[in-house]
């Protein structure tokens, strides 16, 4: 397929873990423009929204720019904070979402969405592929399953990738930021050894994104990594990996943690889909973290 010559694409969430990194990846590939929330950014193609108050601001720039491409990173990272805070979620991801899928379809802009495996219950044995039926635990993963179907309901054109434990040699890597900072100062780690992910190297996740228009993606994907493990074994595999003390990895079972939200307890899910489509291999843990470690 030919490529798209000079594509605009406006990455909505600039500072996050996604768009930070993809800005990197992609700045020599596309004509970009970012949306940020509250850190000050000197971009003259950056503009500061909070989409919790200023929903207009960003559908009047996605009509200015006209982009060929949204790629809308913007959710709650916390899963117990929308447990808590029904509505905060539900806007963000409902409300917000929707008034972007209804602008972009209007001028013909294709989305990118990120979803979760929480929208699985997580109580199959296996690495969940697209066509098993979602069945969310969470108030966060019911939103991001409603924030879906928006997606696919408005356009066809449209792309979802659901993924699960981002994680890379860049700030606001979130868990294994945590056990980095852990390990450093000789602090214990407790890591449940009873829920599952295969976690994300977000580099790979950013070599998929330049793909999508020009293999023009569509529908549901999983972008995720090899590996389906516990999030002790995780743990463990980057203390061992970055010559920590390993002894440091408690396993500790969920149950045992105060968690207002549920989690699923196998959130594994196979790539296979996507990858036979790009003639890419995601990364296991292994080849994940030394791409990481070799990067710092």
């Amino acid at each position: 397929m030919e490529k798209m010559s000079n594509p605009k694409v406006l990455i909505i969430g600039e500072n996050s873990l996604v768009g930070s990194t993809l800005s990197n990846y992609a700045k020599n590939h596309f004509d970009l423009y970012y949306t940020h929330h509250n850190i000050v950014i000197n971009n003259k193609n950056s503009v500061q929204i909070d989409l919790l108050k200023e929903t207009n601001k960003i559908l009047d720039l996605i009509k200015k720019i006209k982009p060929n491409l949204v790629v809308h990173t913007v959710a709650y990272a916390n899963v117990d904070f929308c447990e808590k805070n029904n509505d905060d979620a539900n806007f963000l991801h409902v409300t917000v979402t929707e008034k972007i899928a209804q602008t972009c379809a209007s001028i013909g802009t294709k989305i990118l969405y990120f979803s979760t495996d929480a929208v699985f219950d997580g109580k199959q044995n296996g690495k969940y592929v697209e066509s098993d039926s979602p069945n969310p635990l969470s108030y966060y993963g019911k939103t991001k399953l409603a924030a879906e179907k928006i997606l696919m309901d408005s356009s066809k054109n449209n792309v979802v990738f659901r993924t699960t434990v981002i994680y890379g040699p860049y700030l606001r890597s979130r868990f294994t930021n945590w056990v980095f900072d852990n390990l450093k100062e000789n602090k214990s780690v407790p890591a449940f050894t009873d829920q599952f992910n295969t976690p994300t190297l977000i580099d790979d996740l950013c070599k998929v994104i330049l793909d999508i228009l020009n293999f023009d993606l569509s529908g549901i994907y999983h972008t995720a990594g090899k590996t389906c493990l516990s999030r002790y074994d995780f743990a463990l595999k980057i203390a061992k990996k970055f010559d920590f003390d390993e002894e440091l990895i408690i396993p500790t079972l969920s149950s045992t943690v105060n968690q207002i939200a549920p989690r699923p307890k196998n959130g594994c899910l196979d790539s296979t889909k996507l990858e036979k489509i790009l003639n890419f291999k995601f990364s296991t843990i292994d080849s994940g973290l030394d791409f990481m470690k070799n990067s710092l």
